[in-house]
C-alpha cells in the first residue's frame, strides 16, 4: 500500500483551529478536517463502500477498509434489488470488515446514495455509532489530505450483533394504513419523469407513477454540486416543504430503496422519526397497488 506524498499530519497543522475539533457528538454527518482528527483514534473504522476493488485501489483514506455494495445490499427473494440483508449475512460482511457493536463507524463513497444505504444498512441494524463523510471522498480531496492506492490488507474482525430496528423500516401495509389516517410524511425522492410516470414506469420495470398521498422532494436537492449535503436550515426547509413534521414519520422511496436512503439520512441528521421503504415502487407494483400520475 503506497501513500501519496501529502500527510494529514501537515494538512491539520495548517487548518484553522476550529476545524481540527472532533465531530459534535450524535451527528451523522462528518466533515474531512474532523475525520482527519479521528482517524487514527482506537475503535474507528473507516468505510471505503464501492462496487469494484479497482475504485477503492485507485485512492482511499489512509487506513479505510473495502466494502463491496453488493454484500450489504442483495437481492431478495421475491427478485427486488438493493434490499436489507439477513442479520446472518450483515454479520458476516461487517464483521470482515472490523465492524464491532462499540465501533465508531464513519462510511464514505464516491456517490452519497451509496454512502447513505450503508448507513441506512447499519442503522437499521442497530449500530448506534454510524456517521457518513459529507461530500464523501471528493471532499476529502478537496481539503489535500493523504491518500493511499493498492489493495486493502485483511483488517481483524469485529464482533457485530445486528438486529433489525423494525422502526426504521416500512413495507406497503404501514402505508397504506399509515397514509389513510395522514399520520405519515411520505417523500418520494425521484425526478419528475419517474414521479408524474412519463418515462413509462422506467420501461415497465414498474407501475408508472407515484403512491397517492406522497409529495416529491428529490434526493440530489439536498446535496450541492459536489456532493455535500446542504446547511440544516435549508435542509430543514426542504423537508418541511415535502411534508416532515416532528409529530409523524418520514418514510422516503425510490425505485428500489438506493436513492431514497438520502432523504432518511438526511431526516435521521435532523433529529426526525425517519423510515425507509424498502423495495419501494417496484415492491408496491408486484403488489398490484394503485398508483397515480398527477
Amino acid at each position: 500500500m503506497r501513500s501519496l506524498p501529502l500527510s494529514c499530519a501537515l494538512v491539520l497543522a495548517a487548518l484553522p483551529a476550529f476545524a481540527q475539533s472532533p465531530p459534535a457528538a450524535g451527528s451523522l454527518l462528518v466533515s474531512a478536517p474532523e475525520l482527519a482528527v479521528i482517524l487514527k483514534q482506537p475503535g474507528v473504522v473507516v468505510i471505503h463502500v464501492a462496487e469494484r476493488p479497482a475504485v477503492y485501489e485507485e485512492g482511499h483514506i489512509p487506513g479505510a477498509r473495502f466494502l463491496r455494495y453488493g454484500d450489504f445490499a442483495i437481492e431478495g427473494p421475491d427478485g427486488l434489488g438493493s434490499e436489507l440483508p439477513s442479520a446472518d449475512v450483515a454479520k458476516k460482511v461487517f464483521e470482515a470488515v472490523g465492524v464491532s457493536d462499540d465501533s465508531r463507524v464513519v462510511l464514505y463513497a464516491q456517490s452519497p446514495v451509496i454512502a447513505a444505504r450503508a448507513f441506512f444498512t447499519l442503522d437499521a441494524l442497530g449500530h448506534r455509532r454510524v456517521a457518513v463523510l459529507d461530500g464523501g471522498l471528493g471532499a476529502w480531496r478537496a481539503a489535500k489530505l493523504a491518500l493511499e492506492t493498492g489493495a486493502a490488507p485483511a483488517p481483524a474482525h469485529g464482533s457485530f450483533t445486528p438486529k433489525l430496528n423494525a422502526s426504521r423500516v416500512a413495507d406497503a401495509a404501514f402505508i397504506q394504513q399509515q397514509m389513510a389516517a395522514s399520520r405519515i410524511a411520505l417523500v418520494d425522492v425521484r425526478p419528475d419523469p419517474e414521479f408524474f410516470g412519463t418515462d413509462g414506469g422506467m420501461g415497465g420495470r414498474h407501475a408508472p407513477g407515484h403512491i397517492a398521498g406522497a409529495r416529491q422532494l428529490t434526493w440530489n436537492s439536498l446535496v450541492d454540486s459536489d456532493g455535500k449535503f446542504l446547511p440544516t436550515p435549508q435542509l430543514k426547509q426542504r423537508l418541511e416543504a415535502a411534508g416532515a413534521a416532528a409529530s409523524r414519520p418520514v418514510v422516503s422511496y425510490c425505485m428500489v430503496g438506493m436513492r431514497a436512503s438520502v432523504v432518511y439520512l438526511v431526516a435521521r441528521q435532523l433529529g426526525y422519526d425517519a423510515r425507509l421503504y424498502d423495495g419501494s415502487i417496484v415492491d408496491w407494483s408486484k403488489r398490484k397497488l394503485p398508483v397515480v400520475t398527477k
